[in-house]
């Protein structure tokens, strides 16, 4: 017997490319994630999030990830019906691991560096730094719609 299977909700949308560990591939994962993001329809509020996320976590990657030879991988995955984005940056470093912000921050707004982090915990849900074998790691944020929290 055959019967349609009741359609429960959007597929979950799927992008993913490997960039140079140079400042240029970081730039240009940020261009090509909103591309794709908006070509996906994703909620305005949740791209604009996204994409500082993908910034941060692409010139992290490129700072602080990077080794010789090596690229890192942007992965976007949006699932429309929860209204949920995960955004993960994969590079080569996995024995260095990000550190979570501290909650008083207290930075000098001078430095033109060291809040990038504290970008990513503020417009995500969650985030995390998990191992990616052999030797690299992979840090996720998940970012949600209003509605979607």
């Amino acid at each position: 017997m055959n019967q349609a299977t009741p359609h429960v909700g959007a597929p979950v949308r799927t992008f993913t490319q490997l960039f140079s560990s140079s400042w240029r591939g970081a730039r240009l994962a940020r261009l090509l994630g909103v591309v794709e993001l908006g070509s996906w329809g994703v909620p305005q509020d949740l791209m604009e999030r996204a994409e500082i996320v993908v910034a941060e976590l692409a010139t992290n990657a490129v700072q602080h990830g990077r080794l010789p030879g090596r690229d890192f991988r942007l992965g976007l995955f949006f699932a429309p019906s929860a209204g949920c984005l995960r955004v993960e940056v994969t590079d080569a470093r996995g024995d260095v691991y990000p550190k979570a912000p501290p909650v008083d921050t207290g930075f000098d707004e001078l430095l033109p560096h060291g809040r990038g982090l504290s970008l990513v915990a503020a417009l995500s849900d969650h985030w995390d730094a998990v191992p990616y074998p052999p030797s690299g790691k992979t840090v996720r944020a998940v970012l949600s719609t209003p509605g979607g929290r």
